[in-house]
């Protein structure tokens, strides 16, 4: 994300304890959260691909994504 779109994101927290946002501004403030958020998740997962597992027998495995046991 650009650094010109977290400070914009710094400032609107920043209004929003000063006074009320308007309607635009709360758009924009939820639109700048949300690919903030979906960034941080994607480095997240790039990061966690990286990341390998050594069990106790001294096996190494990749991380997998954890699976839902189906509902009984």
């Amino acid at each position: 994300m650009e650094h010109e779109k977290i400070l914009r994101i710094n400032e609107l927290a920043r209004l929003s304890r000063e006074r009320a946002l308007t309607a635009a501004e709360k758009d924009e403030q939820a639109q700048l959260r949300r690919e903030y958020i979906a960034g941080f998740r994607a480095g997240l997962e790039d990061t966690l691909k990286c990341v390998s597992i050594r069990e106790a027998d001294g096996t190494v495995h990749p991380l997998r994504k954890k699976t839902n046991p189906p509902e009984a």
